[in-house]
């Protein structure tokens, strides 16, 4: 196995648009970062496992096939009898940025627990994958920083999203002391723009990741939307230009960005990558994220090898 992504799916009920009587419509999109990510990664040709946990209800059916119909092995999710999948209300502005709002207080994917992920499936994994989603609440806090713990014990890359989502949080201080103690288990970081700054009092990429850096963590991204990425590989730090494109919207853009890194990277050893083969993947990376931002929703709009390469 390529990639292991251990965390929250659910279903990103995004606007559409509105009717002739100015009602918001909604499409019900399969979606959350870490499913997003398997993903888009298995489009690209990896091959990738998702381990989360949805209800026993009709939302949670309908995402196991999803991921299962884009090759993610889902023999690892769970279903959750008393709590029901979780849903992320997806707002669209005119610009096409996103405004979010999560029913999940009580919902399937925070139930994950440590007995969830075998060491089986950990041992498994070239790559074990993780975002902060899952560390908001007990017991998928635990249960995330438990497994990633197990991971990097038997041999993983560990790779890790602090995706950022505010109203999920009880207040900015809690949010990035959470967000930050994973930081010394993880080889590969990605970070957005808006993110660097949360995590190390800077909006500068240069002085930011060098601070990240100490944390032992061997390759950092920061993505900057349009504008392309920011890298860091050890000592070695430089920029990849952006994909310009049309937006439809920016859902699961960050997700294909390094899912389709990862892609690449987990054919990769950190030890022996070259500069230039990082670069060549970092723009194979934000022109898959180009593609998914041209398009609407998120895993509906992930494109595929042929696609990104052709």
């Amino acid at each position: 196995m390529d990639i292991l992504t251990i965390g929250e799916v659910l279903i990103d009920l995004t606007q559409t648009g509105k009717d002739a009587r100015g009602i918001p419509q909604f499409a019900a999109n399969p979606g959350g970062a870490p499913a997003n990510l398997a993903v888009a990664a298995a489009r690209l040709g990896a091959q990738t496992a998702f381990i989360g946990k949805v209800g026993a209800d009709a939302f949670g059916r309908y995402l196991k096939e999803v991921l299962a119909e884009n090759k993610v092995d889902v023999s690892g999710m769970a279903v959750d009898a008393d709590h029901p999948t979780t849903m992320a209300v997806v707002s669209v502005d005119a610009t096409g940025e996103r405004d979010f709002s999560f029913y999940r207080s009580a919902n399937a994917d925070v139930m994950l627990g440590k007995e969830d992920i075998s060491d089986e499936a950990l041992k498994a994994a070239k790559i074990v994958h993780f975002g902060s989603v899952s560390l908001t609440a007990d017991p998928s806090r635990t249960a995330t920083l438990d497994a990633a713990a197990r991971a990097k014990k038997l041999g993983a890359v560990i790779t890790y999203d602090p995706n950022y989502r505010a109203n999920l949080w009880k207040n900015k201080e809690d949010a990035i002391a959470q967000m930050k103690a994973p930081l010394p288990l993880v080889d590969i970081l990605k970070v957005s723009d808006e993110e660097l700054p949360l995590l190390t009092g800077t909006t500068d990429c240069e002085s930011g990741t060098a601070q990240l850096a100490q944390n032992g963590i061997r390759l950092i991204f920061v993505t900057l939307g349009a504008s392309g990425v920011f890298y860091r590989f050890g000592e070695k730090t430089g920029h990849v230009a952006g994909v310009p494109c049309k937006v439809g919207d920016t859902n699961g853009a960050g997700d294909t960005f390094f899912g389709a890194a990862l892609s690449k990277l987990c054919k990769e050893e950190l030890d022996t990558l070259t500069v230039d083969k990082l670069e060549g993947i970092l723009a194979f990376a934000n022109k898959a994220a180009s593609i998914t931002t041209s398009r609407h929703g998120a895993i509906p709009a992930m494109p595929t090898l042929a696609e990104v390469e052709g």
